[in-house]
């Protein structure tokens, strides 16, 4: 099977400006499970109620890291209302396309951007509660509700 990818999708592969992790974040969304695919975690850092910067870490395909690398750039400097409406789709289409298989198992950065601004939400006017997860080997703080509510999912 020949998959083909857009010069647009190629290009935030081979160049993504926002891969890393990011210390004390005030959001953190993870999407996915390493055992069977991607699996990724979008950090964001809010000021004034605006996306002042994103930096997320991934483990999958190369449509994984480009719709990543894309959300990032769709959603900094957009207010937290503006970035709640970047879609699975929105990504696909800016991208010029996904292949069919990779609509779904490799495109779920937008949904990592919701929830670690859901995140950042519930952290505010109250005190932290986090559990460490390892993801790629190394440490994260996530609230511990995030991580038994995706383990369930």
């Amino acid at each position: 099977m020949v998959m083909s990818y857009s010069d647009k999708l190629v290009g935030y592969f081979l160049d993504p400006s926002h891969a890393g992790e990011m210390k004390d974040p005030d959001g953190a969304g993870p999407v996915g499970d390493m055992t069977c695919g991607d699996f990724l975690v979008m950090f964001i850092r809010v000021q004034e109620e605006r996306l002042a910067e994103i930096r997320y870490l991934v483990f999958g395909c190369p449509a994984a890291i480009a719709t990543c690398e894309a959300v990032a750039d769709m959603a900094t400097g957009k207010t937290l209302e503006e970035a709640q409406q970047i879609t699975d789709e929105a990504v696909a289409e800016f991208l010029g396309g996904l292949p069919d298989i990779k609509l779904h198992c490799s495109n779920s950065a937008a949904e990592a951007l919701h929830r670690a601004i859901a995140d950042y939400r519930a952290r505010q006017g109250r005190q932290r509660s986090q559990t460490s997860v390892t993801a790629l080997g190394e440490q994260h703080p996530y609230r511990k509700e995030e991580v038994e509510d995706n383990a369930t999912r």
